[in-house]
């Protein structure tokens, strides 16, 4: 009698659509530093989409451990998250098929950081007409890799049980964060270590 696995939640779904959109912008950019400035209207509605998921997600994530949270902004998600979850601003994701590294997190080791992936949310949101090269390829993968590292904390237990299925196909958690694959009746999940 084999587990049953619990019906995919919808911020895992939607993750899983920006990146399949993200593998299929990979036909055309190739994704390596060389291309990191290249932006287009595609580029842009991937960071547009990314950036309001991980808007809702950071909201919900903050009320998750700390119900009493009004938490509603950048700065006041890095204060309860780091507050909370210490390692979420060293988090380094891989995404092995293009031997890149990512760190979507990083600023947040400041206590006044802001992601520059969100400042370039932000400014193709707001100023687009004047700001429209920010919706560029190195924002869209970190924003994406920021999403996912939120989603992971978000859901914690599934995670680590290795039922957010299908698994990721980009994106990685580095080893310190892996715990190898489980498989749940017709698929592989990763055991993420959180």
């Amino acid at each position: 009698m084999g587990i049953h696995v619990q019906t995919v939640n919808s911020h895992w779904s939607f993750f899983l659509a920006l990146e399949r959109d993200l593998e299929q912008l990979s036909r055309y950019i190739e994704f390596s530093q060389s291309n990191f400035s290249c932006f287009s209207l595609e580029i842009a509605r991937v960071l547009l989409a990314a950036g309001a998921e991980v808007d809702v997600v950071c909201k919900q994530l903050c009320q998750k451990l700390n119900p009493g949270s009004r938490a509603a902004s950048i700065g006041t998600y890095c204060t309860e998250l780091v507050a909370a979850i210490p390692a979420i601003s060293s988090w380094e994701v891989q995404v092995p098929r293009f031997g890149l590294l990512l760190h979507p997190w990083d600023e947040w080791k400041n206590p006044n950081g802001v992601p520059f992936w969100w400042t370039a949310y932000n400014k193709t949101k707001h100023h687009r007409h004047t700001d429209f090269k920010h919706a560029n390829l190195k924002n869209a993968i970190n924003a994406v890799a920021g999403l996912f590292v939120v989603i992971l904390y978000l859901y914690r237990e599934q995670a680590e049980q290795a039922l957010l299925l299908p698994a990721a196909q980009l994106f990685r958690p580095e080893p310190d964060h892996s715990g190898g694959a489980t498989f749940h009746e017709h698929e592989f999940g990763i055991n993420y270590v959180l």
